[in-house]
């Protein structure tokens, strides 16, 4: 099969800003990748169609749908725990070093509470902040009326605040 005209270029172009996407909404790198990956193979048939439009959003439409239906289908996949929480006897003494993490650890803090909202939640919050697209752009991606977006960020964003915090979300400008 032939490789679409323009298809490579978009991919160069704009997979690292749909990547950050991807592992916003996933929470996991690996996932991340195959999430886009599995997006862009969604979006190849098409794209001769697609790219004439909106080829972001048709990938981020995909991305969306594709990462609910995972979650929903395998919900009851192991998770990685800390090795100290597992039972394994290893002290943080024996595993440490020292800390210069400074905002990042801000930012795991946000990563780790963003993965605890519900999956509609997560993809309001995500593609409204970290992605900057209106709330008819968000409600066009996710398939729901506009209103059904912004019910969505706000209940993820008041999820957010009492998990980390106002100011952390400030300081992070979600």
């Amino acid at each position: 099969m032939r490789e679409p005209e323009g298809f490579r270029e978009f991919v160069q172009r704009r997979s690292p800003a749909l990547l950050r996407t991807a592992w916003m909404l996933t929470g996991d790198p690996a996932a991340a990748e195959d999430l886009l990956q599995t997006a862009l193979a969604r979006t190849w048939p098409h794209w001769d169609r697609v790219r004439h439009g909106h080829p972001e959003a048709y990938v981020r439409t995909a991305m969306v749908r594709t990462n609910a239906s995972w979650r929903a289908r395998f919900w009851h996949r192991e998770r990685a725990t800390d090795l100290t929480s597992a039972g394994h006897g290893i002290s943080p003494r024996q595993y440490a070093v020292a800390d210069h993490s400074g905002p990042v650890t801000d930012r795991v803090v946000l990563a780790e509470a963003l993965a605890a909202l519900p999956v509609r939640q997560r993809q309001a919050v995500v593609l409204r902040y970290f992605d900057d697209l209106a709330v008819r752009e968000v409600a066009e991606i996710m398939n729901c009326s506009e209103g059904t977006v912004k019910s969505q960020t706000a209940k993820g964003l008041a999820r957010l605040r009492e998990t980390v915090g106002h100011d952390a979300l400030v300081k992070e400008e979600l």
